[in-house]
């Protein structure tokens, strides 16, 4: 199993913010993509409908001939994508380990803008949990786990506390870097280095407005609005798009900090890095998870980095891959002696 403590990067790649950097880079994403081809795997697009219309897009990676262990089904970051480069590492990682790998976008990310009208925030969980269920159902191979990265961890979190009530026959869920105090997510952002304030800007500010080009009769802001800060556009999103009071009830709305994880009944892993640009470690600590869940705090690894030298291989996909490979084969063990006859 990989463990943080076994984690030390070279000399070279122990700084957070080149850790963090080098993750979101095309060469990593690049890395990425031969993976998969390697394998053979053989990949579907998916369009999943669910309640009031919503649709979300995603792809299936499965390698043939292969008889699955599991499924598993992978959440990416805030204006990431399913084919982001931490994504598509772990999906490699994973079809290398027998599993099928469901690869979810969602809404207004990837090259889905055109699906919905209504804007993303990070509040719209029904959907997420409506679609893993869809998922499970169309492919039925057992048992489902599931794994996010930074946001995508806080929604994989969050798919774990709602799965039993909502039928989703998750067993298990790995979060790396998950974004557990929104609040504090967005200090980090405007008191820290601002490369991670422009970075994330830019994208969300390109994602608006394309929004704005597919349904000028919905989304009629002018470019005012685009040119505030992430707490005020924040702000303004909230007013416009939500049925909440403000940025406090909607930050509210979907953390998982301090006790609020403590009723889960399925088990889940949390990897965070201690020196994490824009996940502050500091929350960490409180959070209060029940005996069959465990947090693990790398000493390096920036945000979703944890790259292990120039190859741009990670530890994190290691790590998930470990964790949800046990939680499936302790399923699976289960799911045998129950079945055996007496």
């Amino acid at each position: 199993m990989a463990h943080p403590a076994n984690y030390r990067p070279p000399r070279w790649l122990r700084n957070a913010h080149l850790q963090s950097v080098l993750s979101s880079m095309p060469l990593r994403r690049a890395a990425g993509e031969r993976a998969l081809r390697r394998l053979g795997a053989v990949t579907t697009e998916h369009v999943i409908a669910v309640e009031d219309g919503v649709r979300l897009q995603g792809f299936h990676s499965a390698v043939p001939g292969v008889a699955p262990r599991g499924l598993a089904l992978l959440l990416h970051g805030w204006e990431g994508s399913a084919d982001s480069g931490y994504m598509q590492h772990t999906a490699a990682t994973l079809l290398a380990r027998g599993f099928e790998v469901f690869r979810l976008n969602f809404r207004d990310h990837g090259n889905t803008h055109h699906l919905n009208e209504d804007l993303f925030h990070s509040c719209r969980l029904a959907e997420v949990v409506q679609a893993a269920a869809e998922v499970a159902r169309r492919f039925p191979a057992r048992p489902m786990v599931a794994a996010g990265f930074s946001l995508g961890g806080n929604f994989a979190l969050r798919l774990a506390l709602a799965a039993p009530a909502a039928g989703v026959p998750l067993v298990h869920a790995a979060a790396v870097c998950p974004a557990i105090d929104p609040a504090a997510v967005l200090r980090a952002l405007e008191q820290g280095l601002p490369l991670y304030h422009w970075y994330f800007m830019r994208k969300w500010r390109r994602s608006l407005q394309r929004k704005r080009a597919l349904f000028p009769h919905r989304h009629d802001f002018d470019d005012s609005v685009l040119a505030l800060d992430m707490r005020g556009l924040t702000g303004w999103m909230v007013r416009r798009h939500t049925t909440m009071a403000g940025i406090e009830d909607y930050f509210e709305g979907y953390a998982v900090a301090g006790g609020r994880l403590a009723g889960l009944q399925v088990p889940v892993s949390v990897l965070a890095a201690a020196d994490d640009p824009v996940i502050p470690v500091e929350g960490f600590p409180a959070l209060q998870l029940p005996a069959h869940s465990r947090l693990e705090i790398a000493d390096f690894g920036g945000h979703c980095g944890f790259l292990e030298g120039a190859h741009l291989g990670g530890f994190s996909e290691r790590w998930v891959a470990d964790r949800l490979e046990a939680a499936a084969g302790a399923a699976g063990t289960a799911t045998m002696a129950v079945s055996a006859p007496a």
